[in-house]
């Protein structure tokens, strides 16, 4: 007997299968029968999506018009062709889907297909309570064990609940589909039809991340400390965050949705899951969408379960994950920080999923962040994704207190626990330099923002984030030094009213107490090209307090500059002052300056001692209790 081909193979597998377990494996035309007119038929996820069974059902009605009529089709997301969606079987089905995708947005945007927002948490609660039955099931899964279990491999999710409920389950079993751990097994006695199909499984790539993703990556890396257990959904923006996260130490996973870059930082040892704190050592998700590479590592790998949606989304099992950080994406936030994912304006884009879920379960989780990220323009740089209100019926997928930080390309802005002020500020911030002026215009029309606040606009105003760096005084102290920011006015005026009289007067050569908006303004809307404010900060989580702050001005006639600065009382005496010193002096020597001019009190001796010990070359000029000096360098 001549040996077995490979194209032999699945026929022999078929064979084994048929004798093992006789009455499951049916011509698809019998399986197909079962299917009545009204039923509402739940299809598998993403690339778990059993495409060769669709297609067959497809065709089935095709031959078979009249099998049933105005059947309902459920799933969660789809990546490939929907030939349910055809006009030539529109009388037998139509598509009511819990999230939008490419394949399938133009349909419910037509009013051709329905969109059913919801938690994706809730889902199961749906089907299994009934509100939302499910007569049929198709589904994708592995080969049976030994002990006739299949698996569903990459999608557990809303499938796992779908074949518990429904009335008939129709299998396609799959050799290429994997065998994972967690929630996936099913016994082959509760499996109606099969049909085996060897075919590859669906994969998704994301674009390659472009420089945007890629500084947004650099940003969000900041956000996540290690030790940390992450949550990240999909696309160029996700890939280049995990990217970004290569450096870090001991990562856990809860998530949604296992990609190629989750699988990359696993094998790299980057995430162990050994911190963290629900479902030590294993790697939590409900589906994987990614490559045939990452499919093969997932196959039979006990550090990985997969779990369904109301357990991986459920936001009472996130929050109790120390130090849980969700990152999500979103199309648009407004200047309040209320966020759409799903919808521009009234035209369905994807939908609710599982973000809301994930950002609110962190943001009451213990050390938790709920980080936004989106790029800051969109349509080639001609529209702001920072707007000054959502579009017109636009869903809010997250509302004002859902999101911790935001982060485009242009840096972080921290909202958490800042007034609708202080969130508009922060947020124009961040936005496009295009938009900046406008944003600043539309938020002073709708009493956000001060009436009269300032705004440097071009190059002169943007915030020079090359020269924030991090000093460890010589009392041990860590502290970042870094520029102004126009939204550090809040900061600031907490800086001045924690300084006592004495330094107030030493500082500003007056017995003057108050420190208005229209004060603090001169000191956070500034021209960097001639004036310098550098805040020295020490961070504690996500606190952070300005302890000391140094500023010079340019007087261009005489290539000098005017300088001035002042530290805390309760942190003086610690090297906060020469190290501010220091600082400003180098960046007004890479600006061309010769030195500095100033004015000290004449009793203020410890300023005296600060400016001698720098190195100075120094005239000093007596008036009435001031000296006048004048440094070079």
């Amino acid at each position: 007997m001549s040996p077995e081909t490979s194209a032999d193979r699945p026929n022999a597998v078929l064979s084994q299968l048929q004798a093992n377990y006789p009455g499951i494996f049916v011509p698809s035309d019998q399986a197909f029968s079962s299917i009545h007119r009204g039923d509402r038929i739940f299809i598998g996820t993403g690339c778990g999506y059993p495409q060769s069974l669709v297609s067959e059902l497809v065709t089935y009605t095709q031959t078979h018009p009249k099998a049933f009529f105005d059947a309902e089709v459920l799933h969660v997301w789809t990546l490939g062709v929907n030939p349910y969606l055809g006009d030539d079987v529109k009388r037998n089905f139509r598509l009511n889907s819990f999230f939008v995708s490419g394949p399938t947005r133009d349909a419910v945007n037509e009013g051709s297909a329905d969109y059913t927002p919801m938690f994706l948490s809730q889902v199961p609660g749906l089907l299994s309570s009934g509100v939302i039955p499910i007569d049929v099931a198709l589904v994708q899964t592995s080969l049976p064990d030994d002990h006739g279990y299949v698996s569903l491999g990459i999608s557990v999710d809303i499938v796992r609940t779908a074949v518990d409920c429904a009335r008939t389950v129709i299998c396609q079993i799959n050799p290429s589909m994997p065998r994972t751990h967690g929630d996936s097994f099913v016994h082959l006695s509760e499996i109606d039809y099969a049909l085996f199909v060897d075919e590859p499984l669906l994969e998704y790539s994301a674009d390659v991340p472009d420089d945007v993703a890629d500084r947004i990556g650099g940003y969000v890396s900041r956000l996540v400390e290690d030790g940390a257990t992450i949550q990240v959904g999909y696309g160029r923006i996700p890939d280049a965050i995990l990217a970004r996260l290569s450096e870090k130490k001991h990562l856990g996973v809860h998530t949604e949705l296992i990609s190629d870059g989750i699988v990359d930082l696993m094998r790299t040892g980057v995430i162990d899951n050994t911190q963290k704190s629900v479902d030590r050592h294993k790697t939590v998700a409900a589906f994987c969408m990614g490559s045939r590479d990452t499919y093969a590592y997932l196959d039979d790998n006990p550090a990985i379960a997969f779990r369904a949606v109301d357990y991986t989304n459920n936001p009472a099992v996130i929050s109790r994950i120390r130090k849980m950080t969700a990152i999500n994406s979103a199309l648009e936030i407004d200047l309040t920080g209320q966020a759409t994912a799903e919808s521009l304006g009234a035209a369905v884009y994807s939908g609710v999923g599982g973000q809301p879920d994930f950002m609110r379960g962190a943001v009451l989780a213990p050390e938790g962040k709920s980080v936004l990220v989106l790029p800051s323009t969109a349509r080639n740089g001609d529209v702001s994704r920072i707007v000054p209100q959502l579009g017109a019926s636009a869903g809010v997928t997250l509302t004002r207190s859902d999101v911790h930080y935001v982060v485009t390309e242009y840096g972080i802005a921290y909202l958490h626990g800042k007034n609708l002020r202080e969130r508009a500020m922060e947020l124009i911030r961040i936005a496009h330099p295009s938009f900046r002026a406008e944003l600043l215009r539309q938020a002073k029309a709708r009493n956000l923002i001060y009436a009269d606040q300032a705004f440097v606009p071009g190059k002169r105003g943007e915030y020079p984030e090359s020269l924030e760096t991090y000093r460890t005084v010589r009392s041990g102290l860590e502290i970042l030094l870094r520029p102004v920011r126009i939204s550090d006015e809040p900061l600031l005026k907490d800086f001045f009213y924690s300084l006592s009289d004495r330094s107030v007067y030493q500082r500003f050569i007056s017995a003057r107490k108050d420190m208005p908006h229209e004060r603090l303004q001169e000191f956070v809307v500034i021209d960097y090209s001639m004036e310098m404010v550098i805040l020295a900060i020490e961070e504690a989580e996500s606190v952070r307090t300005v302890v000391g702050v140094a500023q010079y001005g340019i007087e261009p006639e005489s290539h000098t500059a005017e300088v001035a600065l002042v530290v805390r009382d309760d942190y003086q005496k610690r090297g906060i002052g020469t190290e501010l010193l220091d600082y400003v002096t180098l960046l007004a020597k890479r600006a061309g300056l010769l030195g500095f001019r100033a004015e000290v009190l004449v009793d203020n001796l410890t300023m005296m001692h600060l400016f001698e010990s720098a190195g100075f070359t120094i005239e000093k000029k007596r008036g009435a209790g001031v000296y006048e000096l004048r440094m070079l360098f």
